[in-house]
C-alpha cells in the first residue's frame, strides 16, 4: 500500500455531507433519485463478489464490504422509521443506535448479503413512495436526534441519506479498487 494515501479521504471518499444554506426543489428531486437508485446500484456493484472480496475492507480499520452492506440495511431501516415518526408525531426524539457494535454482531458480519440487499430494496421502495408523496409542509417536519443534540428537518435528512447512499457505494468501490490491500 502506498504510504501517501490520505486516511481522511479513505474514510470520506466523496467528502462529508454539507447541507446547503438553501435546499431547492431540484436538490430534493436529485436526493430522492439517489435514494431511489441506491438498491440497484448496490446490487450491480456487489452481485458477483466472491467471499474473498466481501471480506475486503475499504480503509485500514474500516468495515468489510459485507459489513457496509449490512450497515446500509440497518441504517436505512432506522431512517425510514425516523421519517415516519417525524410525519406522525410532533418533534419526536429518535433512538440512536451503536452502529459500530451492530456491525460486529453475527448478522453484520454474515457473508450472506442477499437478505440485506432484499431489506434495502424493500425499505427503499417504501421510503421513496413516502418521499414522493410529501406535501410542502412535510419537508419541514422535524425530529430530535439526541446523539447529536440537535433538531433535523426532513428535507435535510433526505440530503443526508442521499449522501449516505453514495458515501457507502464509494466505500465499496474503494475496497474493490484497492483489492484487499488494507489490513
Amino acid at each position: 500500500m502506498e504510504n501517501n494515501i490520505n486516511l481522511e479521504n479513505l474514510k470520506f471518499p466523496i467528502g462529508k455531507f454539507a447541507k446547503p444554506n438553501f435546499i431547492s426543489q431540484n436538490d430534493l428531486i436529485n436526493w430522492i433519485s439517489a435514494i431511489e437508485i441506491f438498491p440497484d446500484n448496490l446490487i450491480k456493484l456487489t452481485q458477483n463478489l466472491s467471499i474473498e472480496k466481501l471480506n475486503w475492507i475499504y480503509r485500514p480499520d474500516g468495515w468489510t464490504v459485507k459489513q457496509v452492506i449490512h450497515h446500509c440495511a440497518d441504517s436505512h431501516m432506522n431512517s425510514f422509521i425516523r421519517f415516519k415518526l417525524a410525519l406522525t408525531e410532533y418533534l419526536p426524539t429518535v433512538k440512536p443506535y451503536e452502529e459500530a457494535k451492530w456491525a460486529e454482531l453475527i448478522d453484520g458480519k454474515s457473508e450472506k448479503i442477499d437478505t440485506s440487499l432484499q431489506i434495502i430494496q424493500g425499505v427503499h421502495s417504501r421510503w421513496v413512495l413516502l418521499l414522493k408523496s410529501f406535501k410542502e409542509e412535510d419537508f419541514n417536519r422535524q425530529l430530535v436526534h439526541p446523539a447529536n443534540n440537535r433538531i433535523y428537518f426532513l428535507n435535510e435528512m433526505i440530503g443526508l441519506y442521499a449522501w449516505h447512499c453514495n458515501h457507502h457505494l464509494a466505500h465499496i468501490e474503494q475496497a474493490l479498487f484497492h483489492k484487499g490491500q488494507f489490513k
